[in-house]
């Protein structure tokens, strides 16, 4: 593969040489709590547009937009008694809101997919809000990769999949999270998880009570990012749920044991059994995969609690994308 971008330590220079970029329309790779994203000024069209082309992402397909504060976001979205109470509780982290446009919303028609919501989040990462400091402009920030693949977690996962794409990655090391947020819509009466990330369901109902699961027509007009059926996928099948080789095979473990016996080679998302572990490791583990000529993943039973329910999501669409 030819990859052309430079990959720029996260260093003060760096942050403000970038910031200028994403002024001047340009797009970048940039670190998140969560993973790698790549970054444009949500409000200039043409620079979400080279986003879209970058990825090869579908136009239906809303983009998140980030904000260096919950101040920052109040000229284009409606800020309810909810977001607030949400906003304190998890704001800056990985929790995504979908809200309601107010009329003087400066984001691009193209990043919101044409929809009267918008979904946003105040990103925890330090040089991520560094860089919002100093653009002094929201910024629509998808995955770091081709639409479809694994979503990146270093700055080499990011040249290998947008490399020849893009001009630049700010290297802010390894992602602490290592999934996507949790996208929660609170744009009407009642809150539904868009997507589960690390922000728990349980989190989520300790603060504002019951949750729901889901969006009626995700097909046709997503209200947010990760909603289409093909996502998350590796360039190999993979089994779930496995307790059982196939001859060749690349086992994905999880907790201590007892391991199965008969794989190729093995990659333990955690020993210990720790899930948010596991969350951290996932997408990274699933890039080693690849990257070891495996033909096959085959991956053990995952408890489907707190982020694991996220980590079977997130498995589950890449499953399924591969037999796609």
């Amino acid at each position: 593969m030819n990859n052309k971008a430079l990959i720029l330590p996260a260093e003060t220079a760096n942050i403000s040489t970038m910031a200028k970029q994403l002024q001047a329309g340009d797009i970048a790779a940039i670190p998140t709590e969560t993973v790698y994203g790549l970054a444009g000024d949500a409000t200039n069209p043409a620079a979400v547009a080279r986003i879209y082309t970058a990825k090869q992402r579908p136009a239906r397909n809303p983009l998140i937009i980030h904000y260096a504060s919950i101040d920052a976001m109040r000229e284009d979205v409606y800020i309810t008694p909810l977001a607030e109470k949400l906003a304190q509780a998890f704001w800056p982290g990985p929790l995504t809101l979908v809200l309601p446009q107010t009329p003087t919303c400066r984001i691009s028609d193209l990043a919101t997919a044409g929809l009267d919501t918008l979904a946003v989040r105040v990103p925890a990462h330090p040089v991520t809000q560094a860089l919002l400091t100093a653009c002094q402009r929201p910024l629509a920030a998808p995955s770091a990769n081709r639409s479809g693949q694994l979503s990146p977690v270093s700055a080499t996962q990011v040249a290998a999949s947008l490399g020849d794409r893009i001009g630049f990655i700010l290297d802010g090391g390894p992602c602490e999270r290592g999934i996507e947020s949790t996208i929660l819509d609170v744009s009407g009466d009642i809150p539904h998880i868009l997507r589960p990330g690390s922000i728990t369901e349980a989190m989520l109902t300790f603060v504002i009570g019951p949750v729901q699961y889901g969006q009626a027509g995700v097909v046709d007009a997503p209200k947010a990012p990760g909603m289409l059926y093909r996502h998350y996928a590796p360039a190999c099948p993979l089994r779930l749920s496995v307790d059982k080789p196939i001859p060749g095979e690349t086992l994905i473990a999880f907790g201590p044991g007892p391991i199965p016996e008969g794989f190729a080679s093995v990659l333990n998302l955690s020993p210990q059994g720790d899930l948010n572990e596991a969350a951290q490791h996932l997408f990274d583990y699933l890039y080693q995969c690849e990257q070891s000529g495996a033909t096959r993943i085959a991956v053990m039973p995952i408890p489907s609690e707190g982020v694991g329910v996220a980590i079977n999501e997130r498995l589950h669409k890449a499953a399924e994308a591969v037999v796609a």
